[in-house]
């Protein structure tokens, strides 16, 4: 049976392939349009999943939507009536969107199927599923677990904005929700917002920001913000907040409570910022923990799968794993909207099929995450050649003695190989690597590399074997989704002088042995390397052990601040000659930057929106 996943129309629109239960493609469309986050009909996205199983769109039984459009509309009316007359210029908005296309979304994605194969019967192969239920099943079924708790939360589906549900064997079924306008994802957002950074897109940098600040606000949201009772459920003091009936999340009152307005994107950021940060991420971490032990505490089971916007809060996750109310935790990969998609794909096969689901054993069903477009050498080789590339090929083990060599000397290399990953994070299909016992690396992939803020933290890629022998972490962690705390013996004492520093100024202290990957507080998002699954990157990581006692590289994903993670070797190419990368690995071309023409360097890091 071969079921096609959708997630479109809102943000980070995706597909995603199943066949026979096994999950054999899935890709982001903004990989392809060179559009941060896209949320138009992923016509690229799919048409790669079909390619990939050399399969046409007529062929498949289903075609699957990862969310209700009728049930998002019936909120949106009932939101407005709650609050009318108050917010009628966003309803009057919102409606011209609907009905223009919203509301018939059933004949748009027809029609936008039927244009890919004429031969698409939308009557028999298009299905609808719910937002959470899609994540859910994104959440189980690729899961190793047998059995499992499941825990959903992200800013709103149709009208849920946090589930909980019970996976067994093939069977999944959501027994409790939080509904609109309560919220988790939308409380975080509106301090996104008011920190000035972008909704659904900088929640990450709160997360990471958060470490330089003191959570003095954290009581002043519980008391003011948020009524949250011991189990983790919640409601939302609506007098703070604008996005039921305004344009923007907060509101007047919220800016006088926190004081003064919010902050505009690209002003400098102070410590009143800085503690915001910390205060909204010491709440959501006390929510998502009481939740995980109420759960614990009702289902007793030991595994609890997670997924949904907030799921990617992989400092949120360490300390569930850490709190120890579940032995084991898994998070999918692409844990918001675009893992909608194979959600949707997965719970669709799931309800029809009578086959048997059989978790994978070991890790989990998803590849890696390394489901997305691959190139043949010959195929790179002319590309880069058609771009005016200057490049080496080199032979598997030259290749990795290069590479491995170039990080040693403190080189950034640009690393693109095999499948790319489905999900926000980079994990070594298309990373930019660098040397984490290099103090000054973080700065200089930030400032020259990255063209972003000097404050955002870089993660290591370890070994599996030896994940234990750097960080208090000693479990699977190969989706990056998980923070712990470098080993004590690992970590670097403070003076006293440099004790006394605080926010920023804390950047450039070096805190261990691999200070371009621990964070101020001595955490570090880690991913753990597994041969099984990436066997090139484990390979490169074990050479560049053998060169230098360190079996970890500073891992980045291989883009600019605002561009898409790099989706084929041209864009690679052009990455490499619009920033300051040193060296570039593309399937077996090596490809150094003094060795290129240099008419080819571009001004790189205007060509994309800010993030």
């Amino acid at each position: 049976m071969r079921v096609l996943g959708l997630s479109a129309y809102y943000h980070d629109s995706a597909a995603a392939l199943v066949v026979n239960g096994r999950v054999v493609a899935a890709a982001q469309e903004e990989r392809f349009t060179r559009k941060k986050h896209d949320p138009g009909f992923p016509q690229h996205a799919l048409r790669y999943c079909l390619e990939q199983s050399e399969i046409r769109l007529s062929d498949l039984d289903r075609v699957v939507f990862y969310d209700k459009p009728f049930l998002k509309f019936e909120r949106l009316l009932e939101t407005y009536l709650a609050f009318a007359p108050r917010g009628f210029a966003s309803f009057r908005m919102a409606m011209m969107v609907w009905i223009k296309e919203k509301l018939f979304q059933r004949k748009l994605l027809t029609d936008q199927l039927l244009a890919i194969d004429p031969g698409f019967d939308g009557e028999r192969q298009l299905l609808f599923t719910e937002h959470h239920l899609s994540h859910a099943a994104s959440a189980f079924f690729p899961s190793p677990f047998h059995e499992a708790a499941v825990l959903t939360m992200d800013g709103v589906g149709e009208w849920a904005t946090t589930s909980m549900g019970l996976g067994r064997g093939r069977e999944l079924a959501i027994h409790k929700e939080i509904h609109f306008p309560h919220s988790l994802g939308l409380l975080y957002s509106a301090f996104t917002y008011y920190t000035g950074f972008k909704v659904n897109s900088g929640e990450y940098k709160v997360m990471g920001l958060a470490p330089y600040g003191e959570p003095r606000y954290a009581g002043l949201i519980l008391d003011k913000l948020m009524d949250l009772k011991s189990d983790g459920s919640f409601r939302l003091n609506l007098d703070y907040f604008d996005y039921c009936t305004g344009l923007t999340m907060t509101n007047d009152r919220f800016a006088q409570l926190f004081g003064g307005p919010p902050r505009r994107p690209e002003e400098p950021l102070t410590q009143h910022h800085m503690d915001l940060a910390a205060s909204i991420q010491a709440v959501t971490e006390e929510v998502v923990l009481r939740l995980a032990r109420s759960i614990a505490a009702e289902t007793g089971l030991p595994n609890l799968c997670l997924a949904g916007g907030v799921a990617l809060n992989c400092v949120a996750n360490g300390k569930v794993l850490r709190a120890g109310a579940f032995q084991r935790l898994w998070i999918q990969p692409a844990a918001g909207d675009a893992g909608g998609a194979l959600g949707a794909a997965l719970a669709a096969y799931y309800g029809l099929s009578e086959r048997p689901r059989e978790p994978v054993e070991g890790l989990d069903a998803m590849s890696g995450a390394y489901l997305g477009p691959e190139f043949a050498q010959s195929d790179i080789e002319r590309r880069l050649t058609a771009e005016g590339a200057r490049f080496e090929v080199l032979s598997d083990e030259a290749l990795l003695e290069s590479s491995a060599g170039a990080l040693a000397e403190g080189k950034a290399l640009g690393w693109f190989q095999g499948r790319m990953e489905f999900g926000p994070r980079a994990l070594g299909g298309r990373s930019i690597l660098g040397d984490p016992r290099n103090p000054a690396m973080q700065s200089l992939l930030n400032l020259k590399v990255k063209y972003r803020e000097s404050f955002r933290p870089f993660a290591p890629s370890v070994l599996r074997e030896r994940v234990g022998e750097w960080f208090e972490l000693d479990d699977d962690s190969p989706y990056m989704l998980l923070v712990d705390g470098v080993r004590s013996d690992k970590r670097r004492a403070m003076t006293a002088d440099e004790e006394k520093l605080f926010g920023i100024a804390k950047l450039n202290v070096p805190r261990s042995e691999i200070p371009a990957v621990t964070h101020v507080d001595y955490s570090a998002r880690i991913q753990t390397v597994h041969a099984e699954t990436n066997p090139r990157y484990h390979a490169l990581i074990a050479r560049f052990d053998q060169l230098t006692g360190c079996p970890l590289v500073v891992n980045t994903s291989f883009n600019v601040r605002g561009e898409p993670i790099v989706g084929s070797p041209e864009d690679a190419f052009r990455c490499f000659m619009g920033t300051e990368i040193e060296t570039l690995a593309v399937g077996n071309c090596f490809l150094r930057k003094e060795a290129q023409d240099p008419t080819l360097k571009r001004d790189y890091k205007n060509n994309f929106e800010l993030d």
